[in-house]
């Protein structure tokens, strides 16, 4: 009996070990699998911050390898929103009237209200915001800025804007390391975006007709195949007017060639300030001239040349008294190259000069034509 239980004893004895060894070895395979899983969340955090960086710096050597300010500021956008805890990015550029403003990762009406002004004083390194609001001042469902930061944008010799970074996290901060690498970006991009908007301000001047203010022929011919290019692509309207002074000629022989310069600068100026924004006024030729309007119909066309042709004639022009503009308008066709678009509004206004002048000439097809007087 005594053997008995001294072999039971032995038995348990050796059971309570395995079972302790079974234990200790899951215990122990546990925390080796909790530190292998703490090490991949390690390297995978490591890894991404790597490729953001690897991101970034690859954007911040793009910079200076594009001189169209447009792509210079998406870069640097692109660039501000990979900052740890960035949710959006906002460039505010110094102006003569309005900031030049652009924005990633903000709706319109935030970009509105997240707008950052100039800091002049060359010892402020950054500003901070933070941000507070009542019952009804967010959308429903929508997650709103909670926080933002904005350093300078550096240039030759002052700052030439502000670049922001918000967060919509709530109770998040942008702390030093964040401020250190905006500011870092900040200098790289803000000679980036002052060179480009000085080639921009030289482009345009290149792109303006002298005497009459308005965009010349060589501009006209290549946004005319770009928004060609675009509605087509797009399958958005277009359309164009193609305008011609009534016997200019004449003028030009009755009050002379410097006098009648002053008629063509007139009639620039009468244009301008009955074209909308979004429509691109030019002169072609001599006394001819073009607007195209992008994003808009036949409808739209007519009503544009309505008003010039009421602006021209409202009044005497200069020393050449009362002038009229005759007009051929036609609209993009899904077949349409730039040439063959450009060439129906022409033949449209040959139409306008035949039919007796001071009218306009609508050309939408074979089986399409109407005269406006």
């Amino acid at each position: 009996m005594t053997a008995a239980f001294v072999a039971a004893g032995a038995a348990l004895g050796t059971l309570a070990v395995v079972y302790l060894a079974i234990v200790f070895l899951r215990r122990a395979e546990r925390a080796a699998e909790q530190r292998t899983a703490a090490e991949v969340s390690e390297l995978t955090v490591a890894l991404e911050q790597a490729r953001e960086e690897s991101r970034r710096v690859r954007t911040l050597g793009e910079l200076v390898g594009s001189l169209e300010l447009d792509d210079v500021m998406e870069r640097v956008l692109e660039a501000a929103a990979t900052l740890p805890g960035a949710n959006a990015s906002l460039v505010s550029l110094s102006s003569a009237d309005d900031p030049i403003v652009a924005a990633l990762g903000l709706s319109t009406a935030e970009t509105e209200r997240q707008r950052v002004p100039t800091v002049e004083d060359p010892h402020t390194r950054s500003v901070a915001v933070s941000y507070e609001y009542g019952d009804g001042d967010v959308d429903p469902g929508a997650e709103p800025v909670r926080a933002g930061v904005a350093v300078p944008l550096p240039g030759e010799t002052e700052s030439v804007g502000m670049l922001a970074v918000f967060s919509r996290s709530p109770g998040y901060v942008f702390d030093e390391a964040a401020i250190s690498d905006l500011e870092a970006l900040a200098a790289r991009a803000g000679p980036a975006i002052e060179n480009a908007r000085r080639f921009q301000e030289a482009r345009e001047l290149a792109d303006i007709d002298a005497l009459t203010g308005l965009h010349n022929r060589r501009y006209f011919h290549e946004t005319l195949a770009r928004e060609v290019s675009r509605a087509r692509r797009y399958r958005r309207p277009l359309s164009l007017v193609v305008l011609d002074l009534d016997d200019f000629k004449a003028v030009n022989d009755q009050i002379g060639h410097l006098a009648g310069d002053d008629v063509l600068a007139e009639i620039g100026e009468r244009m301008r300030g009955v074209v909308r924004t979004a429509d691109v006024a030019c002169r072609i030729g001599g006394e001819e001239f073009a607007v195209l309007l992008p994003e808009s119909g036949l409808a739209d066309a007519e009503l544009l040349y309505e008003r010039i042709a009421h602006a021209v004639a409202a009044s005497p022009v200069a020393n050449a008294g009362d002038l009229t503009l005759s007009g051929g308008i036609t609209h993009l066709h899904p077949d349409d190259s730039a040439t063959t678009f450009f060439e129906r509004a022409d033949d449209a206004l040959y139409a306008a000069k035949a039919a007796g002048k001071a009218r306009a000439h609508v050309l939408n097809g074979p089986a399409e034509e109407t005269s406006r007087a």
